[in-house]
């Protein structure tokens, strides 16, 4: 019979301590357009000064929360975004409760397509900043003057809300942690 050499389990375990320490969790902020208002053009929500004092960071979600009867969410490029032209949307939403998670830095702009409402101020520019974040990972920086040509969006499935989205980014960090306190503790015996 052949003898087998086998890796010792302090081996093991040192390796996995290390793998499951470089593992770097982030988690974005949920930021509803518009507040308790929502997405509408009711009430004279103004989205450029919603927008204004938030520091947005690449795995933030935006949560458009509206009457899908009466709105959209269209993503479009700046140019189309300024003429309010809603004829060649990147991607348009339409659920009435939509979650966009934002996968790049620069300019996102939305709006709605229903004739007249973007007109009427239902618009919004999310601006994520080039500069670092120790929240936010690091990706190619689109020009603040130039939008991104692709979607920079992820969009949850309508089973998958913010909240349980943020339970399972929850969950996976908490298996994390778990695994490293059961790796040292296999280390040290």
């Amino acid at each position: 019979m052949e003898k087998k050499e086998m890796i010792p389990s302090k081996t093991v375990s040192l390796g996995l301590l290390i793998l499951v320490s470089q593992l770097q969790v982030s988690m974005g902020a949920v930021y509803k357009v518009g507040d308790s208002a929502g997405w509408t053009i009711a009430g004279s929500v103004d989205y450029r000064q919603w927008s204004a004092p938030k520091t947005f960071h690449v795995g933030d979600i935006i949560l458009f929360q509206y009457n899908s009867q009466f709105h959209n969410v269209m993503q479009v490029h700046h140019a189309e975004y300024k003429s309010c032209n809603a004829s060649a949307p990147i991607v348009t939403h339409t659920t009435g409760n939509d979650s966009i998670t934002i996968t790049s830095k620069g300019h996102h702009f939305f709006l709605c397509g229903i004739p007249g409402h973007c007109q009427a101020g239902q618009k919004v520019d999310i601006n994520v900043l080039r500069v670092s974040s120790s929240k936010a990972p690091t990706s190619s920086a689109t020009s603040p003057s130039s939008p991104s040509s692709s979607p920079a969006v992820t969009i949850l499935p309508p089973s998958l809300s913010p909240s349980k989205a943020t339970s399972l980014l929850f969950s996976t960090c908490r298996f994390a942690q778990l695994f490293l306190a059961v790796a040292v503790i296999v280390l040290l015996v």
